[in-house]
């Protein structure tokens, strides 16, 4: 008999596309998975939906918790699942019926223990075409050896957000150990960078490693706040414990020295940090939102990274953002920034 897949999804205000995501994965047609619930104190309609759910059918099974945010919903998914294989789905997403059967049999063929595919972003606009993103590797199967030559460029490959490891969650297959034996050094706190805090653990962790080429077989929905973005004033704030937390994953592992990476993807995100003050805030007047930039562009942690990054691939628009940050230049920061996203958004919508 096939090994037991348990698949956690985390659930919280989606009662409106909550079936789309438990039918896909009840549709699947590898037989011996598990479904586990974790209603993360939902206030609407979807504790009864799970309920439902876990009265219908033997395979699902209900775990209502008190609200405490993605990463620990993750984790009380994993203590209440029993199978010895761990996939992830979130809740207002969906997958392709033949997903975990393929990721399974890469794994068995390969006698890896992590497994990875592809994602496609679809958007709850129809005039946003379905967007795909790779599982960013390019190679079938890596042994111990050859994944570990993946590690110099495994967070950063000298380009902005250049990333070779994909951080979703949601698109791998995991033994059960890589996820089990690193439960705590998943921080509940992080709230930006959940998934790449939890897969760079379990993947420094993993002997071999394969993926599934050219295959997109999970449904990332963007639903229309997703698109417009909502503004956070705390985001510096959020990926600066992001960092820090990966600094520690890095070190308790010990098997390479990731901080120049983590450096580097901190800075990427800084960048965005200063995009998003100055394109989403929309509540304060503008010369509140330049003395933000400012302030941000003068933190200690992101001055030390403008200073001491190696991101050596990094295009004349980039480096020209990291010149006017550096210089704490935050009214250009904001033309610049407000210049592209007013053509980026007029582009999009012919």
């Amino acid at each position: 008999m096939s090994e037991k897949i348990s698949v956690i999804v985390p659930v919280y205000g989606v009662e409106r596309v909550l079936a789309r995501c438990v039918d896909s994965i009840l549709a699947q047609t590898y037989e011996n998975i598990e479904i586990v619930l974790v209603d993360d104190g939902s206030p609407d309609q979807c504790p009864a939906i799970c309920d439902r759910y876990g009265a219908e059918h033997e395979n699902v099974r209900v775990v209502h918790k008190k609200n405490g945010g993605l990463t620990s919903a993750w984790k009380e998914g994993v203590r209440h699942s029993t199978g010895g294989l761990i996939g992830f789905v979130d809740s207002d997403d969906w997958i392709e019926p033949d997903m975990y059967e393929r990721l399974y049999r890469s794994m068995k063929e390969s006698g890896a223990e992590l497994s990875m595919a592809g994602l496609v972003f679809d958007y709850e606009d129809p005039s946003y075409p379905p967007r795909k993103e790779t599982n960013g590797l390019s190679e079938r199967f890596y042994d111990r050896e050859a994944w570990r030559g993946q590690f110099p460029t495994l967070l950063n490959d000298g380009s902005f957000i250049g990333r070779r490891l994909q951080p979703s969650r949601v698109t791998k297959l995991f033994c059960r150990r890589l996820v089990e034996d690193n439960l705590e050094l998943w921080d509940d706190r992080v709230t930006v960078g959940e998934d790449l805090q939890m897969v760079f653990a379990a993947a420094l962790d993993a002997e071999r490693v394969c993926a599934v080429p050219d295959y997109y077989p999970y449904h990332y929905w963007y639903n229309m706040s997703s698109m417009t973005g909502q503004y956070d004033p705390d985001y510096l704030e959020k990926i600066k414990l992001l960092r820090k937390r990966m600094e520690a994953i890095s070190d308790e592992k010990g098997v390479f020295d990731f901080r120049p990476q983590i450096r580097n993807d901190f800075l990427s995100l800084a960048v965005m940090a200063v995009k998003n003050e100055i394109w989403r805030n929309k509540k304060e007047p503008v010369g509140q939102v330049l003395q933000n930039v400012r302030r941000m562009c003068r933190d200690s942690q992101v001055r030390e990274a403008l200073k001491r990054h190696t991101m050596d691939r990094i295009g004349l628009s980039v480096k020209l953002y990291l010149f006017l940050m550096r210089h704490s230049l935050a009214f250009l920061c904001y033309a610049v920034t407000k210049i592209y996203f007013s053509w980026y958004y007029r582009r999009v919508e012919r």
